[in-house]
């Protein structure tokens, strides 16, 4: 005779992985906003005045807003890492893909903050003194803030754009987020591709009305996705039935 033995549920019962999973990825996607957004105004010195390295300088505003870039970068390299897990369960080959691009988008960043902090600290041994001949400090200055100017293009422009598309494909046929989501990451990633083609060319400046349409339903999709993983966090799908969600029982064995 065969009886079965339920074994009784432990009072406390871990977070469904998934569900860690997309609190972490949620608030690295809203990590990003916090940071870049506010850098964008504390660069602002260094970006606008071509005579900075020789000015007077508002470094700290710089050397902040440079801090908060590298904040920017690193919530970058951290909602691939905690998204990858999950996605690659529906294509791996794209969630390498989205893992890469994102990577490239962080590298490129701090790329582009190296140049800055450069400008900083040429500004501040060598303006003003002896030795330093303005008009190559100038040179200088305006060709480090060049480089950052096509970071900024290739690095949370086209890279975003890219993994955009790869990660709103993994998204929108998993189903893990409302479809409308990802439906936005897709236009987008097709707009700004377009966007930053047209840039690169000559077609038109970085800070023109047409980029900023271009880029909105970027900025929309990665907001909404950041929101909704943190808030809702991931819809059932089956590529996560294979994971126990929080407080499902424990299965009963049979005991001879």
């Amino acid at each position: 005779m065969t009886t079965t033995v339920g074994i009784v549920a432990p009072t406390r019962v871990p977070v469904d992985s998934t569900r860690k999973t997309s609190l972490v990825a949620g608030a690295l996607y809203l990590i990003t906003f916090a940071s870049s957004i506010p850098a964008v105004f504390l660069l602002s010195p260094v970006l606008s005045n071509p005579d900075y390295i020789v000015s007077a300088g508002a470094d700290t505003s710089v050397l902040l807003g440079c801090f908060l870039d590298v904040v920017n970068a690193l919530a970058c390299i951290g909602t691939a890492v905690a998204l990858y897990s999950v996605v690659k369960r529906q294509h791996e080959g794209f969630a390498l893909g989205f893992v890469t691009t994102r990577l490239l988008e962080a590298a490129i960043i701090v790329i582009g903050v190296v140049s800055l902090l450069s400008v900083v600290t040429l500004r501040q041994n060598l303006a003003g003194t002896a030795r330093a001949d303005e008009a190559s400090l100038v040179a200088v200055g305006q060709s480090l803030v060049a480089v950052r100017d096509w970071t900024f293009l290739l690095g949370p422009n086209l890279m975003a754009a890219l993994n955009a598309l790869l990660l709103g494909t993994l998204m929108y046929r998993s189903g893990l987020v409302p479809r409308l989501i990802p439906t936005m990451g897709l236009i987008g990633g097709v707009l700004l591709l377009a966007d930053v083609t047209a840039i690169f060319f000559g077609s038109y400046e970085l800070g023109a009305l047409w980029h900023g349409i271009a880029a909105a339903p970027i900025f929309s999709w990665e907001l909404s996705l950041g929101v909704w993983l943190v808030v809702k966090g991931f819809k059932p799908s089956p590529i996560t039935t294979n994971t126990v969600p929080a407080g499902a029982a424990h299965p009963s064995f049979p005991v001879a």
